[in-house]
This record gives structure tokens, C-alpha cells and sequence, in this order.
């Protein structure tokens, strides 16, 4: 009697000129909000701040989008951190992903939230909401930043306080590293706020902002051109409002070929 014959799995072949990378970390956060750690290819370079597409093979065909790159340029790995969205074209599939599972990734890096992008300051302010963080997340364990800046606020806004549990890890990351807490010291203040529970910061950092309640709570003077600059990740009514209330202020708007006081990540942004 003939054996029966084997199937064989099918394995969707990896499309040509990306990495393929191999998934190191996983932690999940909340039912909506988790992050990764994937190696990193040899031949990748950044500038911290920038995105990246990456995807999988979801059937036979390949899906992306775009996200920040949430490690440091410096680091030998590479994190993200990402939403979890039941129905999304990549998130309802990059949120089940495991160790040892392959991530792909275009090989060119870009994106505005870079401190080229910025003129020369003193006190650089940067505004997220929910994953909008990522970006910042690689920017403040960036020794250059600190070279650049004599203070750094991170304001970090989330509709509940166990969404803001990414910021105070890598606080908590950063005041454990052996050269970053050295290199950071005290230069850098995380301001964290929530909409909808009780926390001692509570309320969108643009009604902050525009009631004076951010700056009275930090200790410092209402925006100043001259010293302040600006980085802005967020959703799209977020971006609006932030940037309007900067531009009240007298800061422009910069980009990596003319640098100005402030600068927005708009890929995310439909």
C-alpha cells in the first residue's frame, strides 16, 4: 500500500529589495497598544526620529505602512511601537506576531522629525499622543539630543493611564542605562496626561497649552522663539492645534531642506 502523500505548507516567497527580519521582543501593553524588538540588518542607517515601512506577508502579497522607528540610531536592534486595530490591512495581523517571526522592511528610512529639521534652541518640547511617541521614544535615547538641547519635555497624552506605561518605561529605561543616565542626567521631564480617568495631569496638552496649566505645572515660561522648538506626532486634530498654537507663539514651521522652530510627522496622518 502506498504511503498517503504529504502536503506541503505553503510559504509565501519574500519579495525582492527588503529585509526580512527576525522578531526578538514582544510586549503587549494593553488590548490596544503593544511594542517589538526585531534584529537589525548591517547595512541599515537612520537618523533617529525617521519611519520606516515594514509589513509581512499577509497571503501571497506583501502589506506595509509606515512607522517610526522607536529605537535610538545607536541601537543593534530595531523597536516599534504600534496599535493594535481588530480589522486593520497589517495591524490585525502584526499584533499576533511571536520570537523568531519574520518582519519585512523597505531599506529607506525617512521622515521630519529629525534635529536637522530644527533651527538652533535651548528647550526642546516634544508633543505626542498615544503611539505618537514612537519617534520620540528614539530621540531621547539619542546622546545628540542632549548636545543640542539644554532641556527636553516629553508631553505624552492617552484617553487612559495604563496607555501611558510605554513613556514610563523608557524613563525608567533611560535612568537604568549606563551611559544615557549619565549622558541625559537631568536635562529630560516627561509630562504625562489622560482625558478619561483620574491621574494628577488630566486634559488635552493643547487645552494645557492654550490655559497655561503645561507650563505652570513644568516651571517654565510660556513659549519663546528665541529659545524653544518644537516636534509634533500625533492624530491629525492633534498636528492642527498643536501647530496653530506654536505658530500663535511666533515659531515656524521647518522641514529637513530649511529648518525652522518646530516640525510635524504627517505620514500618519490620512
Amino acid at each position: 500500500m502506498n504511503a498517503p502523500a504529504k502536503t506541503e505548507e505553503f510559504v509565501p516567497a519574500i519579495p525582492a529589495g527588503v529585509f526580512a527580519e527576525t522578531v526578538t521582543s514582544v510586549q503587549h501593553y494593553t488590548d490596544r497598544l503593544f511594542r517589538f524588538r526585531m534584529t537589525r540588518p548591517e547595512s541599515f542607517r537612520f537618523r533617529s526620529g525617521e519611519f520606516a515601512m515594514i509589513g509581512l506577508m499577509v497571503g501571497d502579497k506583501p502589506v506595509y505602512r509606515a512607522y517610526s522607528i522607536a529605537s535610538p540610531s545607536w541601537d543593534e536592534e530595531l523597536e516599534f511601537f504600534s496599535i493594535k486595530v481588530p480589522d486593520g490591512p497589517l495591524t490585525s495581523h502584526l499584533q499576533q506576531i511571536k520570537v523568531g517571526d519574520t518582519v519585512l522592511m523597505r531599506k529607506k528610512p525617512t521622515g521630519t522629525l529629525v534635529l536637522d529639521a530644527l533651527t538652533p534652541g535651548k528647550r526642546l518640547y516634544m508633543f505626542s499622543t498615544g503611539t505618537g511617541i514612537a519617534p520620540f521614544a528614539s530621540l531621547i535615547r539619542d546622546p545628540e539630543t542632549y548636545e543640542k538641547f539644554d532641556e527636553v519635555i516629553l508631553t505624552h497624552t492617552c484617553r487612559e493611564v495604563a496607555e501611558l506605561q510605554y513613556g514610563f518605561d523608557l524613563m525608567e529605561e533611560i535612568r537604568n542605562h549606563e551611559f544615557l543616565s549619565e549622558v541625559v542626567g537631568n536635562k529630560l521631564r516627561h509630562y504625562a496626561t489622560v482625558t478619561r480617568e483620574d491621574f494628577p495631569f488630566q486634559g488635552r496638552i493643547t487645552d494645557l497649552i492654550t490655559n497655561g496649566k503645561m507650563f505652570a505645572d513644568l516651571g517654565v515660561p510660556h513659549f519663546d522663539p528665541a529659545v524653544d522648538r518644537g516636534m509634533i506626532c500625533g492624530s491629525a486634530a492633534m498636528l492642527k492645534e498643536t501647530k496653530a498654537l506654536l505658530e500663535q507663539a511666533g515659531l515656524t514651521e521647518g522641514a529637513n531642506s530649511k529648518p525652522g522652530e518646530f516640525v510635524i510627522e504627517r505620514a500618519f496622518v490620512d
